[in-house]
């Protein structure tokens, strides 16, 4: 059995594994802010509970332990019916909260939600993973890839790769 959910392994490797590198949240962070309770959904995206062996489909359900437990629960001032909009105050305030985040984790976890947002399987969570993205490179004030930049970039050919690379990273 594999950790990872069964669509992960259509897409090419170099994929997979920006997907799995934004799995580990940064050091230093509390267990309990935003930025934790937004990997906690994006792993029930990408990971099987090992607690459950399930796929979690939503960011509230009780079940998956820490690692892939619920952002927010019943009883939280976010438990509308609407998890979008639940999920949408978390990244409000992880964005707001980005200056104590660091760098390279920020641009590791931006580059697996693109992946999410154009890949994910279930039409409701992708378009949602890429509502994400897309505030993510805004906010950065630059522009988002396409799907089609995304597939040659990560194609699993050193050539694709290249074209997007500074050559300062390519020796």
């Amino acid at each position: 059995m594999f950790v990872t959910q069964e669509w992960v392994a259509t897409l090419s490797m170099m994929q997979q594994t920006v997907l799995l590198t934004a799995v580990r949240g940064p050091d230093g962070i509390s267990k309990y802010t935003n930025v934790k309770m937004l990997l906690r959904w994006y792993r029930r995206c990408l990971l099987l509970s090992a607690v459950d062996r399930k796929v979690l489909t939503n960011p509230y359900d009780s079940r998956g332990g820490s690692f892939t437990g619920p952002s927010y629960t019943e009883g939280d001032p976010r438990w509308p019916a609407d998890w979008r909009a639940s999920m949408a105050t978390i990244v409000d305030n992880y964005l707001r909260e980005l200056d104590a985040i660091p760098h390279h984790f920020h641009m590791h976890l931006m580059h697996a939600i693109e992946i999410m947002g154009y890949k994910h399987p279930t039409l409701e969570v992708r378009a949602w993973w890429h509502s994400v993205y897309l505030r993510f490179v805004n906010d950065m004030h630059v522009r988002p890839e396409t799907e089609e930049d995304l597939d040659r970039r990560l194609g699993d050919t050193r050539e694709g790769w290249l074209e997007a690379a500074d050559p300062a990273t390519t020796a």
